[in-house]
């Protein structure tokens, strides 16, 4: 069932220091993320990988786009996120750059471009800030990588840190369980925030934890929790943006909720047009040149 809303167009009533339904133009700065915890704002991020769909989400007020290395999996038709290359990440990041104005972009890095080490990490995301005009990265693990985002950040890259379910572990993990459940997991995932904090971190995205633990953990921490399958507490919520628009086909993850049917209104236009065509109904005279 399609869920339909009242408006698509942000509240006009909203703050207009506000990351969804704010009055600025400017590209929003990771100082704006921080400023939206302090004042208790919950906020949207979607993930984007070409110019057209960015732009959409961009004019419809999402404040940050993740151009995620779940590209492999909804974009170019891997079984994981794990074959993702730099390459590819650099071309799709550069092209949401061009497609937006105000929101924040943040360029994942993808597997087998940090794990070596921070020198690594810091190269890589080097180019991605250089190449792409991205304006932050994102990186997975907690204690484990807090090294590398301590020498990104005092390089003076912002870092988005990514904790709970790591999916470029998927083969370590065997697949996707939820994290952080049992004393000790969840003393290991707290351990993981507070480092990626301390790192210098200005977000922590939470996945598939236990809703109980991303609210503890949104409580602990003075940098916002970015949370997907984490509950509601989390400072803001990201979802895969063909998951959230019904692009995907099959069964989707349980915390995804769809709100449109895309799949069968791109797949219904698609046989119009061939049934018009075959039936010679298009192109009609008011698409011909003399």
């Amino acid at each position: 069932m399609t869920t339909t809303h009242a408006s698509n167009t942000p509240d006009s009533s909203r703050d207009p220091k506000a990351l969804y339904g704010g009055k600025g133009s400017r590209r929003i700065t990771v100082r704006d993320i921080a400023a939206a915890k302090a004042r208790g704002e919950k906020w949207p991020m979607l993930t984007a990988y070409d110019a057209m769909t960015a732009s959409v989400f961009d004019e419809a007020g999402i404040p940050v786009l993740l151009v995620g290395d779940s590209m492999g999996n909804c974009h170019l038709g891997y079984e994981s996120t794990v074959p993702v290359t730099m390459d590819e990440i650099a071309v799709l990041s550069a092209a949401v750059v061009r497609g937006t104005k105000r929101a924040l972009i943040v360029a994942d890095l993808p597997f087998g471009s940090y794990q070596e080490g921070p020198v690594q990490a810091l190269r890589s995301a080097t180019r991605l800030i250089k190449e792409t005009g991205a304006n932050a990265v994102k990186l997975e693990g907690g204690e484990r990588s807090a090294e590398a985002i301590k020498l990104l950040v005092d390089a003076g890259i912002p870092v988005m840190a990514h904790i709970g379910l790591t999916p470029q572990s998927v083969n370590a993990f065997g697949g996707y369980p939820v994290q952080g459940r049992g004393e000790e997991a969840a003393q290991q995932l707290l351990r993981d925030a507070k480092a990626v904090q301390d790192a210098g971190a200005f977000s922590v995205v939470l996945e598939l934890v236990p809703a109980e633990l991303a609210a503890e953990v949104t409580r602990t921490l003075h940098i916002p929790t970015v949370g997907i399958g984490a509950g509601s507490q989390c400072d803001a919520q990201v979802l895969v943006w063909t998951d959230m628009a019904g692009m995907t086909s099959g069964r989707v993850p349980r915390f995804v909720k769809q709100y449109a049917q895309l799949r069968e209104v791109l797949g219904g236009a698609a046989r119009a047009f061939a049934e018009d065509v075959v039936d010679g109904a298009y192109p009609a005279e008011e698409h011909a040149f003399h």
